[in-house]
């Protein structure tokens, strides 16, 4: 009886069609066109000319480019271990606020992406500018004698990169604290254990996967992210994803374009792994 109930609940197979057709038409396929494509040389006019040729991974190899990665990889890691040490407290107030509240807070969490990304960057860049309310209110304050430049810098980048990524770290951990047993610090409580060490030993070992996710959500876009570090960096400001994205549409070099991703989706792939076996063998709670 329980084996007739099993088979009813199992799908066949045909169900999952749709869905593999749409993955291999919108996902695989591009990825080979763009492995094809970076192997290709790049014709006067900007076309391409159809003879193999590693010369493209070659030039990515060059410490101009690695060093732009460099320097991604740097932004990208900064921006989620920042948004992982302000979000984890958002997210804890969360979990513990009561339904009515929760709900509320949960809106205000969401409102933002209500909006394209362009327009709240375009926020953010309003807000840091030489006329921005920052600046007045500085100003009026007496704090300063004239406006602070923050736009087209690095800082200006960063503070853009970690408000818009923010929310993808705290909705993870909100996910983890909220089925997290808050009756275990009582218990840790009783057997002698300070608060620093039932934060230490309990609550971020076991909200560890809610953590390991927030970083990959955060982490993965920030890498590539070209139109942030575009706004509000300016011309001062050159990352990966401005790089690849010049490639395309400016100079129209798409096979160097193409290598260019595909290195950037190594090293993607490759932090992530690192990340995962890293935290999977972190300290665990005293209570396993």
């Amino acid at each position: 009886m329980n084996q007739e109930v099993e088979s009813e609940k199992k799908l066949p197979p045909s169900y999952s069609l749709p869905g593999l057709f749409w993955i291999l038409l919108f996902l695989v396929a591009p990825l080979l066109i763009v492995v094809f494509c970076s192997f290709l040389k790049r014709a006067p006019t900007g076309g391409l000319i159809y003879e193999f040729t590693i010369e493209n991974y070659l030039r990515a190899l060059d410490p101009i480019f690695l060093t732009i990665l460099f320097e991604s990889f740097q932004l990208a890691l900064l921006t989620a271990f920042s948004c992982l040490l302000l979000g984890y407290p958002v997210a804890y107030v969360l979990a513990t606020l009561k339904k009515p509240w929760r709900t509320v807070m949960m809106i205000l969490l969401v409102i933002p992406f209500w909006t394209n990304l362009v327009v709240r960057t375009f926020a953010i860049r309003q807000m840091i500018g030489d006329q921005g309310p920052i600046n007045h209110f500085l100003l009026d304050m007496g704090w300063v004698d004239e406006p602070i430049h923050f736009l087209n810098s690095f800082g200006a980048v960063y503070v853009g990169m970690v408000m818009n990524y923010l929310p993808f770290m705290v909705l993870p951990l909100y996910v983890t604290l909220e089925k997290f047993d808050f009756t275990l610090f009582e218990a840790a409580r009783d057997l002698g254990a300070s608060s620093l060490n039932i934060i230490r030993r309990v609550l971020l070992p076991l909200t560890k996967p809610g953590m390991i996710t927030g970083f990959i959500f955060v982490f993965t876009p920030a890498l590539g992210e070209f139109l942030i570090p575009d706004l509000l960096g300016g011309s001062k400001t050159m990352l990966i994803g401005n790089l690849i994205s010049h490639q395309f549409l400016k100079v129209r070099d798409w096979p160097f374009g193409s290598a260019l991703s595909l290195l950037l989706m190594v090293v993607v792939i490759v932090s992530l792994v690192i990340v995962q076996r890293t935290w999977k063998n972190g300290p665990r709670s005293s209570l396993g």
